[in-house]
C-alpha cells in the first residue's frame, strides 16, 4: 500500500519512509494555492531548538565552508517564512459533506454518550467523534465534556494501553471549535478562559502515559488541528477531501488551544507561520512532507459498502495497528530529520536569526494587511513569546491575545461573515421537483467556458454527467467567438474542427491545473469527458436546465431564448449568466417566465465563491429551488436577490480602506468596454441616482481601443510575464480633458474613500429597504464576496451597525450637498440614525 499504509512491514521501513528532506526552494515560489507544492516539496521546516540541538556542526568543516552555508539558510529560512503572505485572504469557506453513523464491530461499547462512543479492539480503544444532527464535527462544549470523560476511563483502565481517535463522518474529522463559544461571552476574560480549559485539556493529551493515535479523514481545521497534534501519532487519508489547516486568522483570532506553541516545534518556525498567518488548507501528502502527518492511508473505492465507509474502517484497522506498535515500543513516534532540517533547527537556534526572521515576517505582514487585520500581528507575537519566553509564557500569551483578539469589531466582522456563508449554503426554498441530470450551456466565451468547466468538475461527482456547451455560429461570433457566415454551409469536418476549437479554452485551463499538480490527468480527461462542445441545439431537448452566457446584449438574449424554448423540454429552466440586464426584461419575451432565472456567476468562476440567483415576481418557487440546488452542489456561497483622481492614487485610496483590488484596477480587469456597458444600462434604468461618474471618460477610452487587461491597455499597461504595471501615458490626455476642479471641503484623502463606501452602503441599505435583499446577511455575504466589499468591516450592513448610522446619514448629508442626489441617504438608513437601538443585527 503506498503513501505510508507500513502495518505489516518492518520497524526499520516505518521509521524511514518519507524521511529525507530532499531540497528547498527558494522563498520565491509563493506558499498558497497552486504555488503550495514547489514552497513545500522539501519537507517540513526545523522544530523549535531544544537543549540536545544546541551542538556544532560536524568536524572536518572548513571555517569559510561553514560561514557560506550559514549565510544562505538564513535566508533560505526568511524567504519561506514570509513566501506566502502575499495571498492572505478571507474568503476561504470550510467545507464537509454528510456522513454515516455506523458501530464498531467487533468491540464491545462501554457507554453510550451524544458525541462520542467508544469500544475496545484488543488492548487499543477506538473514540469515535459524532456530533448529532450536524454534517461537521465541532469541538462544543458537549463533546468537550465527553471526550474529557472518556479520556479518564481509558486511562484509569488497565487493559486498555494505547488509544485511536477517529470520525464517524466521512469528510470530516473535526472541523474546529464551535465559535458559538466565544459569541456567548461578554469579555476578553471570558474568552481567554474559554482557551486555557482547551490548553489543559490538550496539555494532558500530549502527556498521556499511553499513546493516542489520530486517524484522520476529511477536513481537520482549527481546534481539530489542536487535538490532532496533542497526539503522539497522526495517520491520514491521501484523498483531497482530508486537509489540515488553522484558519482561525480567517476569523479574526488565533489558535486558542495551544496550536500557537505546538505547530512551531513540529513543522517549524517558518511553516508554521505561513499555516497561522494564511489560514491555507494542507492536503494530506504535503501534511506528511511537512511532518505534521506520520502515516498516509489510500483511500478504498466503493464495494458491499459506500468508498466513504470502506476507507474509514481501513483507517480504523491501520490506525489500531499503529497503536498496538506504539504500545509494545515497536514504533517510534519520533521523526528522524534530515541535513537541511538540522541546520534549520541548528539556524534557529541563533537568537539573531530567530530576530530576522520575526523582523521580515512582521513587515511583510503589515505591508499586505494594511494594519486593517490584528490577528497577524497577535500571532508573530505569540509565537515569538513561546520562542523566546518558554512554554508557560507562550501558553498565558496566547490565551490571553485570543481573549482580546474575539472582542475586537474586525473578529466580530469575520466571524458575521462565516455566520452568512453557512446561511447562503443552505436552500430555503426547498428540493426541486426533479433533479437536473442534464445541462447545457449556451456560449463559449470567457464565463460559459468558465461555466462549464466548473459545472464539469463539481457536478459530475453529484450526477449531472452530461453537459453541452454550446456556441452558434448565427449569433456571429456573439457567444464567445468570431464565426463568419459563409461558415454555416461548410463541410461536416469544418464544423467537427469549430467544434473541438470551442472547447479549446477548456483543454488550456485543465491542462494548467495538472502542470500545476491542482489536478491528475486522469482527472483532467474524466472532466473532459463530460463535456460536448457543438455549434448547434442538438441534446437540448433532453435539458433540465440551460445556463445562457452569451454577450449582455438585450436583443442577443431574446433571440437565443425564444430559440432554446423552441426545443428545451416544458420542464427545463432558462438560466442566464447577466451581471446588468435586467431578468424581468430578458423574460418578457419567454413563453413560460416562471421558469426564466438569473445565476450570475462571478469571474473568474473557478476562484469565485459567489453565486447571484436573480428572481422576478413571475419566478417559481421551484425554479429558484433547482437554481439554488446546482449552485450548492458546485460549492458556491449562494444569495438570492429580486432584481478625480488619477488611477493609481484612486487604487491605493481604495485598497488601503480594505478593498482587495483597487477600483481603477477594477475596471481594467472587468474591462472598461464592460463597465461603460453597464454604466449605460443602470444610468438609463436609475437616473440621477446613478450619476456622478464619467461615462465620456469610458466612451474615449474605448474609442481609443484601451479595454483593460484584455487589450494590453487601459488605465494601465499591461504585458506578459510582467508583474507590475505601470499607468497608460496615452490616458494622460483623456483624463486631462475630462479633469473637473476638485471641492476642498469633500477632497481629503479620507473623504474619497468616504465617497465610495457611503454610497456603496446607501445602495445596499436601498436593497434591502425596496425587498431585493431578503436579509442583512445576504447582502454582506454578496458585497464582500462578489463586489470586494474589505472583509475586515463585515459588509454594508455589519459596516453600518459597527460605524454608526448617524455617522453613515451625517457624511451622505455632506456629499449631497457637494454633488447631489446620488448621495441622498435611503429612508432605512435615516430611520436606523434615527433610532440609535436599531440595528441589523440584534
Amino acid at each position: 500500500m503506498g503513501g505510508g499504509c507500513l502495518h505489516r512491514r518492518k520497524r526499520a521501513s516505518v521509521l524511514q519512509r518519507g524521511r529525507s528532506l530532499s531540497r528547498l526552494l527558494p522563498g520565491s515560489a509563493g506558499a498558497c494555492g497552486d504555488s503550495a507544492q514547489e514552497f513545500y516539496s522539501g519537507g517540513r521546516s526545523a522544530a523549535c531548538p531544544g537543549p540536545e540541538q544546541k551542538k556544532s556542526p560536524r568536524p572536518g568543516h572548513p571555517r569559510l565552508k561553514r560561514l557560506t552555508t550559514f549565510v544562505l539558510l538564513l535566508k533560505m529560512v526568511a524567504s519561506r517564512a514570509i513566501g506566502s503572505l502575499s495571498r492572505f485572504t478571507a474568503s476561504r469557506t470550510l467545507r464537509c459533506r454528510g456522513y454515516i453513523c455506523r458501530n464498531l464491530t467487533g468491540s464491545s461499547a462501554l457507554r453510550a454518550r451524544t458525541h462520542i462512543n467508544y469500544g475496545v479492539k484488543g488492548d487499543v480503544a477506538v473514540i469515535r467523534f459524532n456530533s448529532p444532527n450536524s454534517k461537521v464535527n465541532t469541538l462544543n462544549k458537549e463533546l468537550q465534556l465527553e471526550f474529557v470523560e472518556v479520556m479518564n476511563e481509558i486511562w484509569a483502565s488497565d487493559q486498555i494501553r494505547s488509544a485511536v481517535l477517529i470520525s464517524s463522518k466521512p469528510g470530516c474529522f473535526i472541523a474546529g471549535a464551535d465559535i458559538n463559544m466565544l459569541s456567548a461571552c461578554k469579555t476578553a476574560q471570558e474568552v481567554a478562559q474559554v482557551s486555557q480549559e482547551g490548553q489543559k485539556m490538550f496539555e494532558k493529551l500530549e502527556k498521556s502515559p499511553k499513546p493516542i493515535v489520530a486517524a484522520i479523514s476529511g477536513s481537520c481545521l482549527g481546534g481539530g488541528l489542536e487535538l490532532a497534534i496533542s497526539c503522539q501519532y497522526r495517520i491520514a487519508t491521501k484523498d483531497k477531501k482530508t486537509v489540515l489547516g488553522a484558519p482561525e486568522v480567517l476569523l479574526g483570532i488565533l489558535p486558542g488551544a495551544g496550536g500557537t506553541q505546538r505547530l512551531p516545534k513540529m513543522v517549524g518556525v517558518p511553516a508554521a507561520f505561513d499555516m497561522m498567518l494564511t489560514g491555507r488548507n494542507i492536503r494530506a501528502d504535503r501534511a506528511k512532507k511537512m511532518g505534521l502527518v506520520d502515516q498516509l492511508v489510500d483511500p478504498l473505492g466503493p464495494g458491499l459498502k459506500p468508498a466513504d465507509e470502506r476507507t474509514i474502517e481501513y483507517l480504523e484497522e491501520v490506525a489500531v495497528t499503529f497503536a498496538k506498535g506504539l504500545a509494545d515500543k515497536k514504533i517510534s513516534p519520533k521523526r528522524e530529520k534530515g541535513l537541511i532540517e538540522k541546520l534549520t533547527s541548528y539556524a534557529m537556534n541563533i537568537p539573531f536569526v530567530r530576530q530576522q526572521i520575526y523582523k521580515k515576517v512582521e513587515e511583510t505582514v503589515r505591508k499586505q494587511t494594511k494594519g486593517l487585520y490584528p490577528a497577524p500581528l497577535k500571532i508573530i507575537d505569540v509565537v515569538k513569546t513561546g520562542l523566546e519566553q518558554g512554554n508557560d509564557a507562550g501558553y498565558l500569551c496566547e490565551s490571553q491575545k485570543f481573549g482580546e483578539l474575539a472582542m475586537t469589531k474586525e473578529s466580530k466582522a469575520l466571524m458575521g461573515l462565516y455566520h452568512g456563508q453557512v446561511l447562503c449554503k443552505k436552500n430555503k426554498f426547498g428540493n426541486p421537483q426533479k433533479e437536473v441530470k442534464h445541462l447545457a450551456i449556451l456560449g463559449a466565451g470567457l464565463m460559459g467556458a468558465g461555466i462549464a468547466q466548473r459545472l464539469s468538475n463539481d457536478l459530475a461527482k453529484w450526477g449531472i454527467n452530461e453537459f453541452e456547451l454550446s456556441s452558434l455560429l448565427h449569433c456571429n461570433g456573439q457567444a464567445g467567438m468570431r464565426l463568419p457566415e459563409k461558415l454555416i454551409d461548410c463541410s461536416h469536418n469544418a464544423i467537427q474542427d469549430l467544434a473541438g476549437l470551442i472547447m479549446l479554452p477548456i483543454k488550456i485551463r485543465l491542462n494548467d491545473k495538472v502542470k500545476k499538480k491542482a489536478l491528475t490527468s486522469f482527472e483532467r480527461d474524466s472532466i473532459f469527458s463530460n463535456l460536448t462542445g457543438q455549434l448547434d441545439y442538438k441534446g437540448f431537448e433532453k435539458a433540465d436546465m440551460v445556463i445562457e452566457a452569451v454577450f449582455e446584449d438585450l436583443n442577443l438574449k431574446h433571440k437565443v431564448l425564444k430559440e432554446v424554448e423552441a426545443v428545451i423540454p416544458d420542464h427545463c429552466i432558462f438560466a442566464s449568466n447577466t451581471s446588468a440586464l435586467p431578468i424581468n426584461g430578458i423574460a418578457s419575451v419567454s413563453k413560460r417566465p416562471e421558469k426564466v432565472i438569473g445565476m450570475h456567476y462571478f469571474s473568474p468562476v473557478d476562484k469565485m465563491q459567489l453565486l447571484e440567483i436573480i428572481t422576478t415576481d413571475k419566478t417559481s418557487k421551484d425554479t429558484t429551488a433547482s437554481a439554488v440546488a446546482v449552485g450548492l452542489k458546485q460549492g458556491k456561497v449562494i444569495i438570492v436577490v429580486k432584481e478625480g483622481v488619477d488611477p493609481k492614487k484612486l487604487d491605493t485610496l481604495t485598497t488601503s480602506f480594505g478593498f482587495p483590488v483597487g477600483a481603477a484596477t477594477l475596471v481594467d480587469e472587468v474591462g472598461v468596454d464592460v463597465a461603460k456597458h453597464v454604466a449605460e444600462d443602470l444610468g438609463k434604468a436609475f437616473g440621477e441616482r446613478f450619476e456622478g461618474g464619467s461615462l465620456e471618460l469610458l466612451k474615449q477610452m474605448v474609442s481609443k481601443g484601451f479595454l483593460g487587461r484584455k487589450s494590453g491597455k487601459g488605465f494601465y499597461i499591461y504585458q506578459e510575464g510582467v508583474k507590475n504595471k505601470n499607468l497608460n501615458s496615452d490616458m494622460d490626455g483623456i483624463l486631462a480633458g475630462l479633469k473637473l476642479p476638485p471641492k476642498p471641503e469633500v477632497s481629503s484623502d479620507e473623504d474619497v474613500q468616504y465617497r465610495l463606501v457611503t454610497r456603496f452602503v446607501n445602495e445596499a441599505a436601498m436593497c434591502l429597504q425596496e425587498g431585493i435583499l431578503a436579509t442583512p446577511a445576504e447582502g454582506d455575504i454578496g458585497a464582500v464576496f462578489g463586489l470586494g466589499f474589505p472583509p475586515c468591516l463585515g459588509g454594508p450592513f455589519r459596516f453600518v451597525d459597527l460605524y454608526g448610522a448617524q455617522k453613515i446619514v451625517d457624511r451622505l448629508r455632506k456629499y449631497e450637498a457637494a454633488y447631489g442626489k446620488q448621495f441622498t441617504p435611503c429612508q432605512l438608513l435615516i430611520d436606523h440614525a434615527n433610532s440609535p437601538s436599531k440595528k441589523f443585527y440584534q
